[in-house]
């Protein structure tokens, strides 16, 4: 069984994915090529369905304006840490 990526990991991603918000004029450019790297990123951590699923999600999240602030990379750890077997 592939290990699940921890809380701190799953933070810093949406953190670098909330950046955007920081920079005015420059976030939503940053946006064009963290939105397909963070859609990779969640796929190779997550995997099975939930990781292509999520990296669906994560790259709609990241590339359409003003829904950065989503933490789709925490959201997925806690359904994978609480989901019933």
């Amino acid at each position: 069984m592939k290990p699940r990526p921890g809380l701190i990991f799953c933070l810093l991603m949406d953190l670098i994915g909330s950046l955007s918000f920081f920079v005015p004029g420059i976030g939503e450019w940053f946006d064009i090529v963290w939105a397909p790297l963070s859609a990779f990123i969640f796929y190779k951590s997550f995997g099975g369905k939930v990781g292509r699923f999520g990296s669906v999600i994560s790259f709609i999240e990241e590339i359409l304006p003003y829904t950065d602030i989503l933490p789709t990379f925490t959201i997925a750890y806690f359904y994978n840490r609480f989901k019933k077997k």
